[in-house]
């Protein structure tokens, strides 16, 4: 099934409005622990397991995340439509080491039919905590390890063909394809196999053929084109190479080392008071789906397909998450090494702008990854309503596990809950003000205009020097942060900027824009001003993705060594409409 990708979201944002300290979590003395402009490096210790903790143990703020979970509650709720974007959420969020919150809300069971008529109350299913959920396209992530198990034991290159592997495989143009195309969806694939394998073919035998068989949409390396073909393709591969059904395979050599008890898949009966309902088809004809994969095309294979068919838990991905943020080991039980990780990590897509993706996870999506995106973020989503997001430059991961096809698909996208949590815990981490106790803060959200103005100022000597701290954080150059200038209050016009630090851009710029930096910038700018100038910082979004947001302080402005403006000690003196002073 093909993703919502990149849908535009203009809601609620404004739920996730960044706090002051009052109340903040203190901040923990191990370097980087609660703290977003304290990026990591390299893996956590393979030793770190994860233990139950709060928001507070670990230097975090909790109203963030509370905001979050309130979030998720009103959407299990009905809207205007009529109906909630999902029938139930489970929430997990983890930093250092430590799950800061866990949060299940709404029904996992919750209706009867595919026009959303509810249950009785009596036979409805509430979200737990340990709800076992369709996991949908995340299941490509084990099929991804699964393979890069075998390059580490020498059986499989994944610069080589296909059809090293699947002779059978090369027909249809397909005998230059690569496994590194298949696990990067660059291979020329279709969305889909098409017709469905549900509904094209009698058995599975001439479903599989028709995998092998499908034809390419676009050359070898040309295109980007997510698509389910690739893993089922590669699932082919490693069943071949091991000799065992790929189920087996990696519950022998991912989720059994693991101890992830819950995941796998078609999973037992005895499980089914636990799972998460999902879609009630008439097309094909199965009714309500629950305990049985909802991916029409891996029903159709037994259950068992590279790209769909994984069920577990929040708990059980945790798990996951926490190996891939050690270095591919927890408690003692490696399941990659270190530098197979990293390939899983580093991006191969560069020639594709805004499709990064590793050996299996794609990479810095904005989208779904909320404020924790970055060059170096990694995850997942699959159809059913399910995301993971891992974080390595702060060593956290947000899990957001929703059955959003419960009793239908067509309720619409989510992408607006997942950016929500994600974005809950970069918000509770902090950013530290570079100059005295507090700085400026301006978290709009979308479509919103935020201004931090100066009173006029006269410049004897015909120009100004301004000079501040800024941290960025935004969805790029539709997102601008500029200092304006003006003689009169209603016309204003940018003024160029130089910038120093990580990431910062280089030679004079107009605007500062970009996410996942997490550094402090030194910015300097000479204003022209003839007669008394009036000087605003202005950061304006647009309607989609608004990132962390942008920090200030240290503002400053001079003419000739004379302080004009000293915003650090007279922060009075600037007039503020959505800046706030916050200390972290």
């Amino acid at each position: 099934m093909i993703r919502a990708r990149k849908v535009l979201v203009t809601t609620l944002a404004v739920m996730l409005a960044a706090t002051t300290t009052a109340g903040a979590a203190t901040t923990s003395s191990r370097p980087g622990q609660g703290r977003f402009d304290q990026p990591q490096h390299g893996f956590a210790p393979a030793s770190t397991t994860l233990r139950e903790g709060g928001p507070g143990d670990v230097g975090l703020d909790q109203r963030p995340i509370r905001d979050a979970e309130q979030f998720l509650r009103s959407w299990t709720q009905p809207d205007t439509s009529g109906h909630p974007h999902f029938s139930g959420a489970v929430g997990l969020l983890a930093h250092h080491g430590v799950v800061v919150d866990r949060y299940a809300v709404g029904g996992a069971l919750r209706y009867a039919d595919a026009k959303g008529t509810e249950l009785p109350p009596a036979q409805q299913v509430p979200m737990r905590d340990d709800t076992i959920f369709d996991l949908a396209s995340i299941s490509k992530l084990f099929t991804s390890i699964a393979a890069l198990q075998l390059t580490e034991q020498g059986k499989l290159d994944v610069n080589a063909p296909v059809v090293r592997y699947l002779p059978e495989f090369g027909v249809q143009g397909k005998q230059d394809v690569t496994i590194e195309q298949l696990l990067t969806h660059t291979s020329g694939f279709d969305a889909d196999p098409s017709p469905s394998l549900w509904e094209g073919y009698a058995d599975i035998p001439s479903r599989r053929k028709a995998v092998l068989d499908s034809p390419l949409k676009n050359p070898p390396g040309t295109t980007y084109l997510y698509s389910d073909l690739n893993m089922l393709t590669l699932g082919f591969v490693i069943e071949k190479l091991t000799g065992k059904p790929l189920d087996t395979v990696v519950h022998d050599r991912i989720t059994a080392p693991l101890g992830m008890v819950d995941t796998g898949y078609n999973p037992p009966v005895s499980k089914l008071n636990r799972i998460a309902a999902t879609e009630y088809e008439s097309n094909p004809p199965r009714g309500l789906v629950r305990g049985q994969v909802h991916d029409e095309n891996a029903w159709s294979l037994g259950g068992v397909a590279g790209h769909a068919g994984v069920f577990s838990t929040a708990s059980d991905l945790a798990t996951l998450c926490q190996a891939i943020l050690n270095g591919g080991s927890y408690r003692g039980h490696r399941i990659l090494r270190p530098d197979t990780v990293e390939k899983m990590l580093t991006n191969y897509n560069a020639r594709f702008p805004g499709d990064a993706h590793g050996l299996g996870f794609e990479l810095d999506q904005p989208w779904y990854m909320g404020a924790l995106s970055s060059s170096a973020s990694a995850g997942h989503t699959g159809f059913t309503g399910t995301t993971l997001v891992i974080d390595p430059d702060s060593r956290s991961f947000a899990l957001l596990l929703t059955n959003r096809v419960h009793p239908t698909r067509g309720w619409g996208s989510i992408n607006a809950a997942r950016q929500v949590w994600a974005t809950s815990l970069a918000k509770a981490m902090a950013v530290r003000p570079v100059v005295g106790k507090d700085e400026w803060y301006a978290d709009p959200g979308d479509s919103t205009t935020a201004t931090l103005s100066t009173p006029p100022l006269d410049a004897r000597s015909g120009s100004l020097q301004a000079s501040f701290h800024a941290f960025v954080d935004t969805e790029g150059p539709n997102d601008p942060f500029q200092l304006e200038a003006s003689t009169d209050g209603v016309n204003w016009q940018p003024v160029p900027l130089r910038a120093t630090g990580p990431g910062a851009p280089a030679g004079t710029v107009w605007s500062l824009s970009g996410h996942g930096h997490r550094a402090w910038w030194h910015v300097s700018a000479t204003v022209p001003a003839p007669s008394a100038m009036t000087l605003r910082w202005r950061y304006t979004t647009d309607s989609n993705y608004t990132g962390r947001g942008i920090s200030l302080d240290g503002v400053k402005v001079t003419e000739r060594g004379r302080t004009v403006l000293d915003g650090e000690r007279n922060p009075g003196e600037l007039s503020s409409s959505g800046w706030r002073l916050s200390t972290r």
